[in-house]
């Protein structure tokens, strides 16, 4: 008898939900649901306005994936319920919400919904950066052991700034949840019935660590006293990836079309679960998931501390070894921002008339240049930057334009960027004793975009492998659904099983071009330089045009 497994991918704007052969990890069928609500940046359902940075989303939006694309991927496949064998899901992170006793999130209650701290933070959510900074400067001061362990800096995307703010902001929030969640553990709750939270995320985004647990109390209080028990409002047994989470409840089996009792994994990250989908099982192979925004995975033997990674946790993304995560925060949504303001009308009409997307229209363009023709230079903090400043506050730059500067050349260096920014991120790796001898990639970029991915070999002179599937996430939750399920339900024991049965690369790489790579060292040395420059603390221009913007938008200033 056949097997298969359901691998939930839940993104920034859409769910995708994949159905699996176990034996060989052949996506049988997919389906995917875009967010009833998107992401929610300006106001609330009813109009409330939201303030500058912020993003939020509706929880019930999760739901409707599952209740849509579960139906959706058996009925396109004719496989029966019958021989599916787990769920698993991975989702964006840090995505948070407050919840009450019951588990229902605070939003949807209706003495809450106006309030914008009720609703789900997204993990872009950027409006706690003052909160990080805080925490910083604190946990710095007081010598805290665990702020290294993140790159010397917490992010605003993680737990406890947004937790932070909720408290500074809207305290009766704060003591009116019970508890505070990520939305991917939130849903394996909502599936099962049972309190778990994902040693992943509890890694990553929450500062907890598998030997020593999370900061202590007394840091806590230090830096507020009402947080002072903060840890109290994290309910819930944490499992590391790959446990069985418990087994799927009677209403969602119904509303997915699923058996009741089937197995769900503990929830995962999106970035994190792709590792064994591409068959990477060990040290030094870095994983690109590439998107909206590029999240790096990589493993390790020993814990190090790398400057301005997003952290690194033991087990956290496959057991035996310590996984450390690293990112862009901008990538496709620096490419999508370029075309949807940057671009001539001209443009878009000549790629309709040769039956193309814009994205493709510029790439055809921006491939016949070589490199350093354009005389541009740009850094990639159009949405701040992750790794390895760690500064939401950053801004985007672009150097050498002329009155002859054409469409083409800013879309090939803003790509140029994108990659000038990973190399600094290998760097920083290697120089702190993680080496980075593989790159890895997958996500839609990867697969797209030949011209970007040829640029990032030159820039980091490494080769690099494209993962097989289209739908990586996916396939790598309904891998760990297999070992949820177990060996004696047709899954597997392991993780690495899976990965070595399930996971695949293209049968095609890209090779640095020496010719290429002496050009772009370069233009590496020369945005290395302009990295330091505004990024730490020369010239923080940025910051300064920033808080003038927040002011005039408040009212500071007259329109005179």
């Amino acid at each position: 008898m056949k097997h298969y497994t359901i691998g939930v991918d839940f993104g920034t704007l859409s769910g995708r939900s994949v159905l699996v052969d176990t034996d060989d990890g052949t996506v049988i069928a997919s389906a995917v649901k875009e967010y009833t609500n998107a992401v929610m940046d300006e106001c609330l359902p009813d109009g409330t306005k939201l303030g500058m940075d912020w993003a939020l989303q509706h929880p019930m939006d999760y739901m409707e994936v599952l209740e849509e694309t579960v139906p959706a991927v058996l009925e396109k496949s004719g496989v029966s319920k019958d021989s599916v064998i787990g769920i698993a899901i991975d989702f964006t992170a840090c995505t948070m919400m407050p919840l009450d006793s019951e588990g229902t999130p605070l939003c949807l209650k209706k003495e809450y919904e106006k309030n914008p701290h009720s609703w789900v933070k997204l993990w872009k959510h950027h409006a706690a950066q003052a909160q990080a900074n805080r925490l910083n400067a604190k946990a710095e001061k007081m010598g805290e052991d665990f702020l290294k362990r993140y790159g010397g800096k917490i992010s605003s995307e993680w737990m406890l700034p947004k937790i932070m703010q909720i408290l500074d902001e809207a305290p009766e929030i704060y003591n009116d949840a019970y508890a505070f969640m990520e939305a991917a553990d939130w849903v394996i709750m909502t599936m099962t019935g049972n309190w778990v939270r994902n040693s992943c995320t509890a890694g990553y985004k929450a500062m907890w660590h598998k030997r020593n647990g999370y900061p202590s109390k007394k840091f806590f209080k230090a830096l507020d006293d009402r947080l002072e028990n903060v840890t109290d409002k994290f309910k819930g047994e944490i499992k590391p990836v790959g446990e069985k989470a418990g087994s799927l409840n009677k209403a969602m089996a119904d509303k997915m079309g699923l058996n009741e009792g089937i197995a769900v994994a503990v929830a995962n990250v999106d970035a994190h679960v792709s590792l064994p989908a591409v068959g990477v099982a060990g040290p030094g192979k870095m994983l690109m998931i590439m998107g909206t925004s590029t999240c790096d995975i990589l493993l390790g033997e020993e814990e190090k501390i790398v400057p301005g990674m997003c952290g690194v946790v033991e087990d956290g993304v496959m057991p035996g070894y310590f996984g450390y995560e690293a990112g862009q925060s901008c990538v496709g949504d620096h490419f999508d921002w370029f075309v949807r303001n940057c671009v001539p009308e001209e443009y878009k009409r000549a790629a309709e008339e040769k039956g193309m997307n814009i994205h493709s229209y510029l790439t055809e363009k921006a491939e016949k240049l070589k490199p350093g023709e354009s005389g541009l230079l740009a850094l990639d903090w159009w949405n701040g930057n992750r790794s390895c400043l760690v500064d939401v506050d950053l801004t985007g730059v672009m150097l050498g334009m002329t009155l002859l500067t054409k469409p083409e050349e800013m879309y090939r260096a803003l790509i140029e960027a994108t990659a000038y920014g990973k190399r600094i991120i290998i760097d920083t790796f290697e120089k702190s004793g993680v080496p980075v001898n593989e790159l890895y990639a997958c996500g839609g970029i990867a697969k797209k975009n030949p011209m970007m991915m040829q640029i990032y070999a030159d820039v980091t002179g490494r080769e690099i492998y494209i993962g097989a599937s289209d739908q990586t996430p996916a396939l790598g939750s309904a891998m760990f659904a297999a070992v949820a399920a177990g060996k004696d339900k047709g899954g597997y024991d392991t993780i690495y099983e899976a990965a070595e049965k399930m996971g695949h690369v293209e049968d095609y790489t890209y090779v640095p071009n020496p010719e290429n790579m002496k050009i772009y060292n370069k233009l590496y040395n020369e945005f290395v330089i302009l990295h330091d420059y505004f990024g730490r603390g020369e010239n923080d221009v940025m910051k300064r045009l920033k808080a003038i913007k927040k002011e005039v938008s408040a009212g500071g200033a007259s329109n005179a």
